[in-house]
């Protein structure tokens, strides 16, 4: 098996809508079935080869599909793409409070669907454009290019952006009384612009941001035991984390680890930025 994974710094005019950045590519895999895990970006993905195999959605509402690209919206449950020993592409990470810069569309219209980009952007230039590149910096270059072109303005309340800004600063620990008095909102009305904004109501994406934070740690860092986790991550005990771990992958901490560790979402997690779907 090989396994090759190109972290990118993303372009400094995308600071703030393109979180980061990974090239992959990995050969001689066994078949199988990936999770993609709720995290707290939208996920771009453009393959260079086989298209993406979508079993099933975050909603399940929506048909299985294949796609040369995807763009993702933020959801609570993951999505299970089949794999064929082999995959390669580019993977961006899109802030959901960029969303309406780079897209035209609030990231709450995209809340667990998996789409295709050209559908949103308009035109199919993102993938024509990064699989005519050869090189990982080319299609890096292409990506980032066909996404500052389409950039216009917009941008979300200002009480929307620091309520998410405090969810992610406080690793999801704030309580949405503590995150809506702050900000001055009453709890339903932030509840009600946050979800239409971002996707996720404010307690979902408490959850998420929890979960994706002791998610990479996990990945990157030898754990004597889950407890310490849960504890570090802010969890109540090791049965909280492990609970919210079943509700979030399918799947308990460990069953996780072993069964995803070395694809590109958690790899590229691991390594840190410069998950598919």
């Amino acid at each position: 098996m090989t396994s090759t994974f190109v972290p990118h710094r993303p372009h400094p005019a995308l600071r703030g809508l393109v979180a980061d950045a990974v090239g992959y590519e990995q050969r001689g895999l066994a078949q199988g079935t990936h999770r993609g895990l709720p995290s707290p970006t939208l996920t771009l993905v453009v393959t260079l080869d086989d298209p993406l195999d979508v079993a099933a959605h975050p909603d399940p509402a929506q048909a299985p599909g294949r796609y040369d690209a995807l763009l993702g919206g933020l959801h609570t449950t993951p999505a299970l793409i089949r794999h064929p020993g082999s995959q390669a592409g580019v993977q961006l990470s899109l802030t959901p409070l960029g969303a309406r810069r780079l897209l035209g569309v609030p990231a709450g219209e995209l809340a667990a669907l998996d789409v295709d980009p050209a559908d949103v952007l308009g035109s199919p230039e993102l993938v024509e454009r990064v699989r005519a590149a050869r090189t990982w910096p080319e299609r890096f270059a292409a990506a980032e290019d066909v996404l500052r072109c389409a950039a216009g303005d917009g941008d979300p309340a200002p009480e929307v952006a620091e309520a998410w800004r405090l969810t992610l600063a406080s690793g999801g620990r704030l309580r949405v009384a503590d995150v809506a008095r702050r900000v001055g909102w009453s709890e339903r009305h932030l509840t009600t612009r946050f979800r239409a904004e971002t996707g996720l109501a404010p307690k979902e994406a408490a959850r998420v941001v929890r979960f994706d934070r002791a998610r990479r740690a996990l990945a990157a860092t030898p754990w004597p035991g889950l407890a310490g986790l849960a504890a570090w991550a802010g969890y109540a005990d090791q049965a909280h984390l492990t609970r919210e771990w079943r509700a979030l992958t399918g799947l308990s901490p460990l069953r996780w680890l072993a069964a995803e560790f070395g694809f590109v979402q958690d790899t590229a997690a691991a390594r840190g930025p410069g998950s598919a779907a």
